[in-house]
């Protein structure tokens, strides 16, 4: 995981530096107090979903696919406001069931920007140093949010920092995680308004993934090339990174998109 995550996650030290150090910690410990909740924000395309999938393909057999591995979408799984109290007995269950059948769950939560604000605190009393919740032992599970919001914080502050002339090395957690916090949890469009989850510090590694620059982007499309099984030549290279749209408008500094485009991209000049 670690090699992998140093070979193709593009640009974001803070992201290697806290996943590994969360999921070390983790495993290592054979009575963990409570579950791994990490939390991923950033704008699109810098490899929130990326590395979540990534990360569950190491820690189980058959990755997404295994039986273990549960993923929540707010659009697929709750799409409907006036259905909330269905949906918090639904997911209490649902959690409830899979870690009475295996303790080494895994649950990944897509998209938290969309979520109703309260649903998600539904999952409190599984996530806290308790023992035992409705009488399963959940204190081996990993659970991972992945959110849109604080990206635009996270993207204001790198900007600072580019005018600054400061590297995105120099950059360290505790510069973004209050910043971080205070967007989800005063946002009421944020599926962590006013949570309990965020209120009780129940997160216990809130990963920040940083916008790409035009040369991130470039690596992006080399590694798609090679994972494609193309020929890797420079020119296409650079019109691919040329062809996708930065901002500030007027320095063109961040890919707005970070790489999510690329491989669809990749097709027009091949």
């Amino acid at each position: 995981l670690e090699c992998d995550l140093a070979v193709n996650l593009v640009g974001q030290p803070l992201v290697r530096q806290q996943v590994m150090k969360g999921v070390r910690e983790f495993l290592e410990n054979r009575n963990p107090v409570k579950p791994l909740v990490m939390s991923f924000h950033g704008s699109t395309g810098t490899g929130k979903t990326y590395v979540s999938s990534m990360l569950v393909r190491y820690l189980f057999q058959g990755g997404l696919q295994s039986p273990y591995v549960h993923q929540f979408s707010p659009i697929v799984h709750f799409p409907h406001a006036e259905r909330i109290e269905q949906y918090k007995e639904s997911l209490k269950r649902w959690i409830q069931g899979n870690l009475t059948n295996c303790g080494r769950s895994a649950f990944l939560f897509d998209e938290m920007d969309k979520m109703h604000p309260g649903l998600i605190d539904v999952i409190i009393p599984f996530l806290g140093p308790s023992w035992v919740v409705y009488g399963t032992n959940y204190r081996k599970a990993i659970f991972i949010f992945v959110s849109n919001a604080g990206g635009e914080q996270i993207n204001e502050m790198m900007l600072d920092l580019w005018r600054a002339r400061k590297d995105r090395e120099e950059i360290s957690l505790q510069d973004l995680e209050p910043a971080i916090s205070k967007a989800l949890f005063e946002n009421p469009q944020s599926g962590f308004w006013k949570s309990g989850i965020i209120n009780e510090h129940l997160i216990d590694f809130v990963v920040p993934f940083l916008p790409l620059k035009r040369h991130h982007v470039k690596q992006c499309v080399i590694i798609e090339l090679v994972q494609q099984g193309l020929e890797v030549r420079p020119g296409v290279v650079q019109e691919v990174a040329d062809s996708i749209p930065y901002f500030p408008e007027e320095e063109k500094i961040f890919s707005s998109t970070g790489c999510k485009t690329v491989a669809s991209r990749i097709s027009f000049f091949f």
